[in-house]
């Protein structure tokens, strides 16, 4: 059981670099910290959390992800800073070497960051010390950390997928957020009907590649589709970071 009584009355800034999928994660996030009493601060209010969840596609990426961070502890002085994406993963030891970092945590620990940043926060002072950084081997990037979000008042992004197996040379996504995995059909459900009874009207499905769809689970993205478009009160959904090769004719026709 997670004490969050240190938690109340607390602010907390967000910065997402990257991706739909990285937004949705933040977004995540958030509704996470706010369930523990801690709201979103104002523009121009200093924080006392701050969370940053990383890309790193390229090394234009990796620069401005450490741009921002320095940028964020700069303007919210003493406040604790969480680092996560991929970039963290990638990176974590360096980018735990950061001044005024106090938290990083890889693709894996990142499902587990409501723990990781509780034990972490009982032990802050508010002072700048060495970052502490939690990561796995890509082998062991398990864990799936479901998302649901919504953002604007109608459009929800779901994601439904994490991961590649395809490791091309050129992309180091495999390396940061491991192999393809997903949750079951019925989880995912269950999301988008939490999401229409808030009033959502739009899904934007999300992963790395959600044409992987059903590595974990045995089923199909074919079977997702089909299952999703018989929700009530979605109107719309949009299908984002399907490879081409991973589009058959079913689904086309469908």
């Amino acid at each position: 059981m997670i004490d969050t009584s240190s938690f109340q009355g607390k602010t907390a800034k967000y910065y997402t670099l990257g991706c739909k999928l990285n937004f949705s994660e933040t977004s995540t996030f958030a509704r996470m910290l706010r369930d523990m009493g801690v709201r979103e601060a104002k523009k121009d209010e200093v924080a006392d959390i701050c969370l940053i969840n990383t890309c790193s596609v390229t090394e234009v990426a990796d620069h401005k992800c450490r741009q921002v961070i320095n940028r964020m502890a700069r303007q919210n002085p003493g406040a604790f800073i969480v680092v996560t994406g991929c970039y963290a993963q990638l990176e974590s030891e360096r980018v735990a070497n950061i001044p005024n970092v106090n938290l990083v945590l890889g693709s894996n620990e990142k499902a587990d960051l409501i723990q990781y940043l509780s034990n972490a926060w009982n032990n802050f002072d508010g002072q700048a010390k060495q970052g502490s950084y939690h990561s796995v081997k890509t082998k062991d990037i398990v864990k799936f950390q479901p998302s649901c979000s919504r953002g604007n008042r109608t459009r929800y992004f779901l994601k439904v997928q994490d991961g590649c197996d395809y490791f091309c040379t050129y992309c180091t996504i495999p390396f940061a957020r491991g192999f393809s995995r997903n949750p079951n059909i019925e989880s995912l459900v269950k999301q988008a009907e939490e999401a229409a009874a808030e009033g959502g009207k739009e899904i934007v499905l999300t992963g790395v590649n959600i044409g992987d769809f059903g590595r974990t689970t045995g089923e199909s993205f074919l079977d997702l589709v089909k299952a999703l478009d018989k929700v009530e009160g979605i109107e719309r959904f949009r299908i984002s970071s399907l490879e081409p090769d991973l589009i058959d004719d079913k689904l086309i026709e469908f």
